[in-house]
């Protein structure tokens, strides 16, 4: 008999009562790569409510910029944005966006849900370091969060954190404690992002099943790998540039300070250090940073258009040497960022043909979705719209990306809005379409659980996010493309009333009271964008509880994920999952008159004995 707790009669005794009584423990889930990439995706969740609030903040306060904010709390921005506010509005808006939206989404959350069933494992090489990894990120969100409410306010440096400003705690409003606790996010994040980043390429190393050779691998998979390579070394400098500015500012010394330099009528005098330093280390990690937002989603689109569109990817060996080689120039032309700073000629002409280079990988990609999908009959479902629209996206943004690598068009168009409708376009729109497609095709593997298959997001709802996204996505940032052709900066807090010599309108006042008509139009069709995700949040949380449920294998898949027996929330000591082996590469689909059939990958060739027959054979 089960002995009594003699404190309470109807309870078990603690010394009977097993620590952990399933293999569904609390520890256990904590580490599950489920439930990591889970919180990873709803903390990118949340940050991207936050970013897109703020700039719709910056956008209104460039059309109206008397308007009061009727916030009810006390907020440093609280009332008529002021310049300082609208620079901080900058800096939170870039930061979050970038690092824990586009980074965290599909290099952490997606790969955590969907990586180790895509290579035939059942975890993560390093389930310890995979949770650290979260919860540093997650410490670093709130630290970034905190700084809006600090003395002197939030950084208003920019993403970029351009010293010698940055480098001098006393320059202005937003440069003491928030700057610190901007620094100190972003170290967090690093470390958090280089941990994640080791632990992927060691699970995708070590953790293959039976006959995942390298050239059978997903194309996911290796614009997961690549951009895992990617972060490892820009972090890395990223950390230490971080680490030198920091000391900068506390312990008195001249990284990024010449002799001689005054802000706020402070004269710096000591070691005779450069601003162009950190310019070199901080796009050393900033161009690769583009790519690792963006590759996982130039994965996912090859294989959702081979998937919807019943074709084998075109050309599949030559798409991964394209992925690895976009990773590999990545890291080579960081300097166009730095045209107007006084490089030398001569590494100016360098970074600008290494610049047109990456241009032929990612050509090669667009021409393989395009012989993809010619002469297909392709089914339109969400995600496959939401990959045409990261095709489209893709290109429309890729196409301004020459015009920028001439260095002396960069001298004109550089920092005006011209490069930030470019960069929006080809990573941040591009971006989250390629983060929507993964979320409409893998919703059933993310709403899975033991008991109950997995749900669907509603097509018709998810049909409706799209041309509305789309639509808003083309209306805000095509603009951007005139305004900054004629001139108009970025960063201004304001495009009106900026005073002259005698009272009179000055010349930067003239030209952005031409430009305002267009910020007009730009702000309201980034409140249409924006009230358009209302929808897809509208579909997320309806189907999360309502939706249909879906198929094993809903959209006839062929890659691992989708194998019967990798259950979304297998025992973490399971012995009865059968050994998986992987026959083929993805998507081989047959269509004939009569129908369309596809090999999963861990389907046997029917031409061949199964293992069960050539164990039985014997020889005459």
């Amino acid at each position: 008999m089960t002995p009594k707790n003699p404190t309470n009669p109807q309870r078990p005794s603690q010394a009977t009562r097993p620590l952990l009584p399933t293999p569904y423990s609390l520890l256990p889930r904590l580490l599950d790569h489920r439930t990591i990439g889970i919180q990873y995706l709803l903390l990118a969740l949340i940050s991207v409510v936050i970013g897109t609030f703020l700039s719709l903040l910056m956008r209104i306060h460039l059309v109206w910029p008397a308007w009061p904010l009727p916030l009810p709390l006390p907020l440093p921005f609280h009332g008529p944005i002021l310049p300082e506010d609208y620079l901080a509005l900058v800096t939170i808006h870039g930061t979050i966006m970038l690092f824990f939206v586009l980074t965290t989404a599909p290099q952490a959350g997606f790969s955590n849900l969907i990586l180790p069933a895509q290579i035939g494992a059942t975890r993560m090489a390093f389930p310890i370091l995979n949770a650290a990894s979260f919860w540093l990120t997650a410490v670093a969100l709130l630290t970034l969060l905190s700084s809006t409410f600090v003395p002197g306010g939030a950084a208003i440096s920019g993403w970029t954190a351009y010293p010698p400003l940055s480098a001098v705690q006393s320059a202005g409003p937003g440069q003491g404690t928030g700057m610190d606790l901007w620094l100190a996010s972003i170290a967090l994040f690093a470390i958090a992002s280089t941990s994640s980043s080791i632990n992927t390429l060691t699970t995708i190393i070590r953790n293959r099943c039976e006959g995942m050779t390298w050239e059978r691998l997903p194309l996911t998979v290796w614009g997961w790998f690549t951009a895992a390579l990617l972060s490892i070394l820009a972090f890395s400098v990223l950390l230490a540039a971080i680490l030198l500015l920091f000391c900068d500012r506390h312990a008195h010394t001249s990284f990024f300070l010449p002799t001689g330099d005054a802000v706020n009528g402070i004269v710096h005098q000591g070691g005779d250090g450069s601003p162009l330093l950190w310019l070199h280390l901080f796009w050393f990690f900033g161009h690769p940073e583009v790519y690792i937002a963006i590759l996982p989603g130039l994965g996912l689109t090859s294989m959702l258009l081979a998937n919807f569109s019943h074709r084998r990817v075109f050309a599949y060996r030559t798409m991964i040497t394209t992925t690895l080689l976009i990773g590999f120039l990545g890291i080579l032309l960081w300097g166009h960022h730095m045209f107007v700073a006084g490089l030398n000629p001569f590494a100016s002409s360098a970074f600008s043909i290494s610049t047109m280079a990456i241009a032929l990988p990612a050509s090669a990609k667009v021409l393989s979705w395009l012989a993809t999908i010619w002469r297909s009959k392709p089914q339109y479902t969400t995600p496959m719209l939401f990959s045409l629209g990261f095709v489209s996206l893709f290109i429309t943004g890729g196409l301004t990306g020459p015009i920028l690598a001439q260095p002396i068009l960069d001298e004109y168009l550089h920092n005006t809005t011209f490069v930030v409708a470019h960069f929006h376009l080809i990573m941040a729109m591009a971006g989250i379409f390629g983060l929507y497609a993964a979320t409409y095709y893998w919703f059933p593997l993310l709403t899975a659980t033991r008991n109950h298959p997995g749900r669907l997001l509603s097509e018709p709802l998810g049909r409706l996010h799209f041309w509305l996204s789309l639509i808003g996505a083309y209306a805000v940032f095509l603009p951007m493309h005139l305004t900054g052709l004629m001139g108009e900066p970025r960063h201004y807090a304001q495009l009106t009333g900026i005073p002259g010599a005698n009272g009179t309108l000055s010349p930067a006042g003239k030209l952005l009271a031409q430009t305002l008509p267009l910020n007009r139009f730009i702000t309201y069709a980034a409140i249409f964008l924006a009230t358009a995700q209302l929808i897809f949040l509208l579909n997320l949380f309806r189907s999360i509880r309502k939706g249909s449920f879906a198929a094993s294998n809903p959209w006839r898949a062929t890659t691992l994920e989708w194998h019967p027996a990798m259950n979304p929330f297998p025992p973490p000591s399971a012995s009865d999952i059968p050994a998986i082996t992987v026959h083929r590469s993805p998507c081989h689909y047959e269509t004939t008159a009569f129908a369309d059939s596809f090999l999963p990958q861990w389907t046997p060739n029917p031409a061949e004995p199964s293992m069960e027959d050539t164990a039985n054979t014997k020889p005459e």
